[in-house]
């Protein structure tokens, strides 16, 4: 059965008011313990990456990376982690962002790719968009070329798509 078949919203599960009063949290867990879905969701996520010849593909930690290893895996591309300020042991590049109330920061090994390499990034959501804006001028500051960006779900009303709007975006599920 291919993703296009497969409504995946019906394996996400909705948790009001967590993890505080207000938010709707989209649960993806129900979708990773089912191997036929998990591997639809992977499949749609390479999309029409297949035939680009990725070199790499990048995700956003934590989440990110349950996706990005297996797509990576699935396009014979190499993996790379995005983590969060103060985890990768060797020589990074790093960038800081804006959060809603404060700011975070992201780091990727400075060589990580040669430069000229052809990357797609993966994460789990999209909201506002800043973590993966980041994560593509981490990308292009070492020289790389963001071929693509892959999500599975995507928060329509928080303007994310509007924040990446100079790069080629996906998204499987929409709310």
């Amino acid at each position: 059965m291919s993703g296009k078949e497969i409504d995946f919203k019906r394996y996400i599960r909705n948790i009001p008011d967590w993890p505080k009063k207000g938010i709707m949290f989209r649960d993806i867990t129900p979708l990773l313990s089912d191997y036929s879905i998990f591997s639809a969701v992977v499949d749609s996520l390479c999309g029409d990456y297949s035939n680009d010849s990725i070199d790499y593909v990048a995700a956003v930690e934590a989440r990110g990376f349950i996706f990005g290893g297996a797509v990576a895996e699935r396009l014979g591309a190499g993996f790379i982690p995005i983590r969060k300020g103060g985890k990768l042991p060797w020589d990074i590049e790093a960038v800081t962002y804006s959060l809603e109330y404060g700011v975070d920061k992201l780091e990727i090994h400075k060589d990580a790719f040669a430069p000229g390499s052809k990357v797609l990034l993966i994460d789990d959501l999209i909201a506002t968009g800043g973590s993966m804006l980041a994560s593509c001028e981490l990308i292009e500051r070492l020289g790389g070329q963001v071929a693509g960006i892959a999500f599975l779900v995507e928060l329509t009303g928080l303007g994310g798509r509007e924040v990446l709007k100079n790069y080629s975006i996906s998204s499987l599920v929409k709310y």
